[in-house]
């Protein structure tokens, strides 16, 4: 299940990763309470601070992903994470001190966005370089657990240490958690890394990558599906804070819970996609179904009637939500080339987070006018609808075979790409 661990680079790597992720899931907490604390519990402040840290993704991402071609990343993993470090410690100061305004908050959220859009892609992108591609999609599959496995924790340990110490202490913590990740690649052996091309500076680089991926139909399609779910499903930063506080009336302690139920489900979800990841590469039909069922049981979710069922319905949202990222992940990472790879995944993580600068603040719009439940209705209903419509597209387009056995299922198989759809 851990083969990638044998290597001493990625060894290095994911443990601090784990470190690192406990302080900002901590940090994550922190900071949406503390909005709510300074605007009287108004969830559209807390959808404009959740619009502004995605926003510099619309940006920055697809330069990101240049970057990631051009430069050695693992140095530049290292800057990112300083600056990463330097907002937490600055919002921490101004919170501890009693100083602390909203417009502080939305400022530094717009900073901590802008070094992520770098961070994010670059990272991703270097995961090949430390594994190999042999050891792509459980390397991917580990990190979803070392990520999920902090949001766990750290949401546990944030709901009551806000009520014991407040927010500011919160992230003063993350800025000495992320040096873990800073040591981390400090002490990696750069020459055992698996470098891929490096693209010389020239004109035309981001156009090249937007190139490539509308001409490879199947790289598309998961860029389209990820867009949808992650800009109209995945809401949780906003939705779960403004349920907790609005609709049972919990405190910080009521919003840590609820978060880390659906993290116990997206722990699950990857420690599943560990397990899948040594029978070989993911499968579209997978990536569709995990789509699917995670829109349905988001619904499911909005209709519950009290804090314990939520919380217990969260669960399944948050396994297969995680098994629809990860083959999303793998799937893109697999396909692509290497010279290709930062671009791609640029544009990977603009799909996938930039949305949030139109579906954060609309999210807050609609849990003001229509109630805190509507964002789980409508948005789990639109990511359904999202992955019926691209299977439909993908049937439609032709080759599509029907298994002799599975009932319900479908092989689908593009002739004539380099990476046929299964």
């Amino acid at each position: 299940m851990f083969s990638s661990l044998r290597v001493r680079n990625y060894r290095l790597f994911a443990t601090g990763q784990v470190v690192s992720n406990v302080g900002t899931w901590m940090q994550r907490i922190a900071q949406d309470w503390l909005v709510l604390v300074l605007t009287g519990n108004n969830p559209v402040a807390l959808g404009i601070a959740a619009a502004l840290q995605f926003l510099p993704t619309l940006l920055f991402s697809l330069w990101a992903g240049v970057l990631a071609d051009r430069l050695d990343k693992r140095k530049l993993l290292i800057g990112v994470q300083i600056g990463l470090a330097a907002c937490a410690l600055v919002l921490g100061v101004l919170d501890v001190t009693g100083i602390v305004q909203v417009w502080h908050v939305y400022v530094l959220c717009f900073v901590l966005g802008a070094f992520s859009a770098v961070e994010v892609p670059v990272r991703q992108s270097f995961v090949a370089e430390i594994v190999g591609r042999s050891q792509v999609t459980n390397a991917v599959a580990i990190n979803s657990t070392s990520f999920n496995l902090a949001r766990i924790v750290g949401p546990a340990i944030a709901g009551v240490m806000i009520i014991l110490i407040g927010t500011g202490w919160l992230f003063l913590a993350n800025a000495v958690f992320t040096f873990a990740v800073i040591a981390g690649l400090l002490l990696m052996d750069p020459a055992k890394l698996i470098r891929g091309p490096k693209i010389p500076r020239a004109k035309g680089q981001l156009r090249e990558g937007l190139r490539y991926v509308r001409g490879r139909a199947d790289i598309l399609t998961v860029m389209v599906l990820v867009f949808f779910v992650s800009t109209f499903g995945m809401t949780f930063f906003v939705t779960l804070a403004v349920v907790a506080a609005t609709v049972f009336n919990r405190d910080a302690d009521g919003y840590g819970l609820l978060s880390t139920a659906l993290a116990v489900g997206t722990l699950a979800g990857s420690i599943l996609a560990v397990r899948r990841s040594s029978r070989g590469r993911p499968r579209t039909r997978m990536l569709l179904g995990a789509a699917f069922a995670f829109g349905v049981l988001e619904v499911v979710v909005g209709l519950m009637p009290n804090f314990t069922a939520f919380a217990i319905a969260l669960v399944p949202v948050g396994l297969f939500l995680m098994t629809f990222m990860t083959t999303a992940n793998s799937t893109v990472q697999l396909a692509v080339s290497p010279e290709m790879r930062g671009r791609v995944m640029g544009l990977y993580m603009l799909v996938f987070v930039g949305g949030n600068p139109i579906g954060a603040p609309m999210v807050g719009w609609m849990a003001d006018q229509w109630g805190a439940r509507s964002p789980f209705i409508i948005g789990g209903a639109i990511a359904a609808l999202t992955a019926m419509t691209c299977g439909l597209f993908l049937l439609l387009r032709g080759g599509v075979q029907r298994p002799v056995t599975g009932w319900g299922r479908l092989l689908l198989r593009r002739p004539g790409y380099e990476n046929p759809v299964k």
